[in-house]
């Protein structure tokens, strides 16, 4: 009779510890600015939802900071992130930015967010 082995290898081992590594690597690299991504979302759609009547670009913009800043996101600023006008008495918001991520050696990640919000849609939710 054979005997059969059973169980992984040295080499096999290793190999799984890497990749699990790396993709581990890249998890921790980038849910944070998707995480934050998301916060800026709710908040923004939250501000335009709160205000029933038409919000100057000011207003919004000093909200949203403040809202950014009691969330913790103080690497990003609505003027930066967002541009912010009043058409026709209906705030729009057009939220364009990305973020760019170290990972390993001189390899870079680069995420890239946008979304378009404006104050009509928002309070017909």
């Amino acid at each position: 009779m054979h005997k059969f082995q059973r169980g992984v290898s040295y080499s096999t081992f290793l190999l799984v510890l890497i990749i699990f590594s790396i993709v581990l690597k890249v998890v921790v690299a980038i849910w944070p600015a998707y995480w934050d991504d998301h916060i800026i979302d709710k908040q923004i759609q939250s501000v335009l939802d709160d205000n029933p009547a038409p919000l100057s670009s000011d207003k919004f913009a000093s909200a949203m900071n403040e809202r950014l800043s009691m969330n913790n996101i103080n690497d990003l600023k609505i003027g930066d992130i967002a541009k912010v006008s009043n058409d026709g008495g209906q705030l729009n918001v057009a939220k364009r930015y990305e973020v760019r991520r170290h990972l390993l050696l001189n390899i870079d990640i680069v995420l890239s967010f946008e979304k378009n919000f404006d104050q009509r849609t928002a309070q017909a939710k």
